[in-house]
C-alpha cells in the first residue's frame, strides 16, 4: 500500500491545513444506522467535507452499517472499509457527494459490501474495489454512480466485483482498470465510459471480466451513438435461461436440492431436463423431461417431487431449462451440473500430485456425505497406505505428520465412517519442497507432440540428471546438467506411446542430497500436433526459454496498412488461458478488415511432412462470437495454396467447431505435401481484398489426422 499510504499522508496535511479534515469511524451508537444521525458516529457529529470516513466491523457488521436514504445529503472526502471482516452499507436514496475516493475492502482480510437501490453517488477521483488484500462487492439495482476512474481492484487487491443489476455507473477520463480477479456483470444496468474505450471492454470482456447477466446474456457496445462521445456498455438476452442455483459445476451438499433459475425476458414457460447423464439431458432422451412449468425453480430428490428416493451421494446430475416463448419458439438452455458429494473423503489439501509441498504442511480435506470420523493412513509406499487397515479414528479433519523429509513422495488416504459403514478413500499423493517440479509436458498428458521439449521448475539441486524411457522400471540416464538448463529434448517419438521421466538433483552443500525426483509421464499422440499453443509462455524477449506467441505466429502488427490481424493480448498472459478447447491455452488472433485482410502465419520445424504415416486430414478448432463480423475465414499453405471455410458465418459462432480439410484440397494447388513450411491462418478474400469488419476469434488444437476424425 506504498503508492496510498504516500497519497494518503498528501492528502491528510493538505486538507488538514485548510479544513481541519478528520478521520471518522462509523459506530452504530445511534441504533437507527442512519447516516445522518451524530451519535452513529465516534466523533459524535456527522461527518463534513473533507472527512475521511472508516464503515468497519464490528460497528459495521450486516445488517449494522450505515444507511444513506432519501432526504440524507452527505459531502465528505473519502470513504473506505479496511478492517478484517464483513462490513456493509446500504444506500437507497439521496446524495453522496465525496471529493477524493472511495477505497472499498480496503486491507487483508476486509470484504466490503456496498447495496445500492437509489440516490446519487459523485465521486472526484478513483473508485476502487479492492486493496491491499481486500475483497469490495457493489451490488447496484438503481442509482447513479459518477467518478473519474474505476479500478476493479488494484494490483494489491484480493478481489473485486461490479454486480451492475440496474442503475448508471459513469466513468470519466481516466477510464477503467481491471485486474484477472476483477468482475462486472451487466445486468439491467448502464456503464458509460468516457470517449472511445471500445477496444478496452471488448479486451474484459473476451477475457471474462466483463459479463452480462452473470453469463447468460450478451453485451450491446457502441462508442458516440447512445452518449455521444462516449462508450456505452448493456447487456442483451439470449433468450436463454441464466443463473442457475445452484451454480453450475457446483457441490450441493444434501440429498434434495430446489433448483432455481433467471428466466429469459421472452420467455413464457419453462420445459425443464433433469437426469444423471449429460447426452440424455443434451438430447432430452430417456425419462429426462420433467415437465413445462411457470415457476422459475422446482424440487428433486424430495417425496412428491422428481427423484422422490432422494439424490445419491457422489453421483453427478444434470439439468437444462429451455424457454418457450408466447409464440411457440423454444430457446434450447445450456447444460448446468451439480454434484452431491461422495461419502468418501475428497477436495485434499494439498491436491493430488502437487508438488514443492511445504516440509510442515498440514493435510486437510473436505468430509465425506454424512461423516463422524475419519481413519487417516499415511506414508512413502503407495501400496502399503492402499492395503492399510485398522487404523485409529478421530474426529478432526486435519492431520499434521510432523516434519516430513525434502524431495520425497508422500501418500495419503482418509477413510469415512458415518456411524453406519466405512468407506475407504482414494490413495492421493504429493511431493514435498526440493524435487523439480511443474512438468511439461504435465504429469499423465495424453495427446502429446512427437517432438516434445522436456521442461521442468528446479529445486534444492546444483546439478541434474534426467532419466527417460518407454519402460519405467528401467528408465536411462539420458542427460545432465547444472541449475539454469531445466530442459531435454528427447527426438522424435513413436506415435500412440506412453514415456516415463524425473528429474534426480544433487547439491553437495545439503546434506540431504542427492534427491531422486517423482516419476513422471506422458502419452504421445496418435496423430501429428501442428500447434497446440501450449509451449507459449510470458517470458522476457531476452531471458532464455522465451517463448510469446505472437512471436510464433507473425501477423500485422508490423504492417498494418495490409495486414489487420493482432495475436495474442498487449499484456500477459499473452495467450488464451480461459476459454480454450483443450489444455490449458488457445490463440486469440482479433482481425480488422478495414485493410481488407488479416492474417497470422507460423514457421513449421516439425511436422514438416504432412504425409508421414498416411495422414490425410487437417483440423483446425476455432470459437468465434456472435458480435464478430461475418468475413471468410481461411487456411494457407507455404503462403501460397488456399481453402476457405464452407460456413460464411464461421466468425460468429460461440462454441468450439471442429473445421476438417483434406489434405488433396492443398496437393492440387500445387503444395508438396512432402515439405510443408509455413501455415496461415486468415480473414477476408487473400487474392481480391475487399474492406470488411472486425472481430476476434480463438484457434486451438491444429492436428493432422490419418482419417478423417469424429466428432468427440
Amino acid at each position: 500500500m506504498c503508492r496510498k499510504l504516500t497519497y494518503l499522508v498528501l492528502v491528510v496535511v493538505v486538507l488538514g491545513s485548510v479544513t481541519n479534515a478528520a478521520d471518522v469511524h462509523w459506530s452504530n451508537a445511534g441504533g437507527d444506522k442512519l447516516w445522518n444521525n451524530p451519535a452513529n458516529w465516534d466523533s459524535n457529529k456527522v461527518p463534513g467535507a473533507g472527512d475521511n470516513v472508516f464503515v468497519d466491523v464490528p460497528a459495521a457488521k450486516a445488517p449494522n452499517g450505515p444507511i444513506i436514504r432519501d432526504g440524507i445529503d452527505a459531502k465528505i472526502n473519502g470513504l473506505s472499509c479496511e478492517v478484517s471482516g464483513e462490513p456493509t452499507m446500504t444506500m437507497t436514496g439521496g446524495t453522496l457527494d465525496i471529493g477524493d475516493y472511495i477505497w472499498w475492502g480496503d486491507g487483508a482480510g476486509s470484504h466490503g459490501t456496498f447495496n445500492m437501490s437509489g440516490g446519487t453517488i459523485t465521486v472526484g477521483s478513483e473508485f476502487e474495489l479492492g486493496w491491499g488484500g481486500g475483497t469490495g462487492t457493489w451490488i447496484m439495482t438503481g442509482g447513479t454512480i459518477t467518478c473519474g476512474e474505476l479500478i476493479i481492484p488494484t494490483g494489491t487487491g484480493e478481489a473485486g466485483q461490479l454486480y451492475l443489476n440496474g442503475g448508471t455507473v459513469n466513468i470519466g477520463s481516466s477510464g477503467l482498470r481491471m485486474t484477472d480477479v476483477g468482475l462486472i456483470d451487466v445486468g439491467d444496468g448502464t456503464l458509460v465510459l468516457d470517449g472511445d474505450l471500445t477496444e478496452v471492454i471488448n479486451g474484459f470482456i473476451d477475457a471474462g471480466q466483463i459479463i452480462f447477466y452473470g453469463g447468460g446474456g450478451l453485451p450491446s457496445l457502441d462508442y458516440n451513438v447512445r452518449n455521444p462521445g462516449k462508450t456505452t456498455v448493456t447487456a442483451r438476452s439470449t433468450g436463454k435461461a441464466y443463473n442457475p442455483t445452484p451454480a453450475d459445476s457446483a457441490y450441493h451438499e444434501d440429498t434434495w436440492a430446489s433448483l432455481g433459475w433467471s428466466p429469459a425476458e421472452s420467455a413464457a414457460s419453462h420445459d425443464v431436463y433433469f437426469g444423471e447423464n449429460y447426452n440424455n439431458v443434451n438430447d432430452g432422451a430417456g425419462e429426462t423431461f420433467v415437465g413445462n412449468q411457470l415457476a422459475t425453480f422446482m424440487v428433486v430428490g424430495f417425496p412428491g417431487f422428481t427423484y422422490p428416493d432422494g439424490l445419491i451421494p457422489g453421483t453427478t446430475y444434470y439439468w437444462r431449462i429451455d424457454e418457450i416463448e408466447g409464440d411457440g419458439t423454444i430457446r434450447k438452455g445450456d447444460i448446468w451440473s451439480f454434484r452431491v458429494p461422495p461419502k468418501t473423503a475428497y477436495n485434499p489439501n494439498p491436491p493430488d500430485g502437487a508438488e514443492s509441498v511445504d516440509p510442515d504442511a498440514v493435510l486437510e480435506w473436505t468430509v465425506g456425505y454424512g461423516a463422524k470420523l475419519h481413519t487417516i493412513y499415511f506414508g512413502d509406499n503407495f501400496d502399503d497406505v492402499n492395503n492399510a487397515s485398522g487404523g485409529l479414528p478421530q474426529g478432526a479433519t486435519t492431520y499434521s505428520p510432523g516434519t516430513l523429509e525434502l524431495a520425497k513422495t508422500y501418500y495419503w488416504r482418509v477413510d469415512e465412517f458415518d456411524a453406519v459403514a466405512t468407506y475407504k478413500g482414494d490413495v492421493w499423493s504429493f511431493t514435498t519442497q526440493g524435487a523439480v517440479g511443474s512438468p511439461k509436458p504435465a504429469n499423465g498428458a495424453v495427446d502429446v507432440t512427437q517432438t516434445p521439449v522436456l521442461t521442468w521448475a528446479p529445486g534444492f539441486g546444483a546439478s541434474h540428471e534426467v532419466y527417460f524411457g518407454a519402460d519405467a522400471a528401467s528408465l536411462e540416464l539420458k542427460s545432465s546438467g547444472n541449475l539454469g538448463s531445466e530442459s531435454y529434448e528427447p527426438g522424435q517419438l513413436e506415435w500412440d506411446t506412453t514415456y516415463y521421466w524425473r528429474i534426480d538433483e544433487a547439491n553437495s552443500a545439503n546434506a540431504d542430497s542427492p534427491w531422486t525426483g517423482p516419476l513422471w509421464s506422458f502419452t504421445t499422440a496418435n496423430f501429428l500436433v501442428v500447434d497446440d499453443f501450449e509451449s507459449y509462455n510470458n517470458l522476457n524477449e531476452e531471458e532464455p526459454g522465451s517463448n510469446r506467441i505472437y512471436l510464433a505466429w507473425i501477423d500485422g502488427f508490423d504492417n498494418p496498412a495490409t495486414n489487420g490481424s493482432v495475436v495474442g493480448y498487449p499484456n500477459p498472459p499473452f495467450a488464451e488461458q480461459a476459454n480454450v478447447h483443450s489444455g490449458n491455452q488457445s490463440m486469440p488472433l482479433a482481425y480488422d478488415n478495414a485493410v481488407g485482410k488479416s492474417e497470422a502465419t507460423s514457421v513449421l520445424t516439425y511436422p514438416r511432412d504432412w504425409t508421414e504415416k498416411g495422414v490425410n486430414t487437417l483440423t483446425v478448432w476455432y470459437a468465434g462470437a456472435v458480435g464478430n463480423a461475418a468475413e471468410t475465414m481461411y487456411v494457407v499453405l507455404n503462403n501460397s495454396a488456399v481453402v476457405t471455410n464452407d460456413n460464411p458465418d464461421a466468425a460468429l459462432i460461440e462454441s468450439w467447431t471442429q473445421w476438417d480439410i483434406d489434405l488433396q484440397l492443398f496437393a492440387d494447388q500445387g503444395v508438396n505435401l512432402a515439405n510443408v513450411n509455413t501455415i496461415t491462418l486468415g480473414f477476408g478474400n487473400r487474392s481480391n481484398p475487399v474492406a470488411g469488419g472486425a472481430g476476434m476469434v480463438f484457434f486451438d488444437d491444429i492436428r493432422l489426422y490419418i482419417q478423417e476424425p469424429e466428432v468427440p
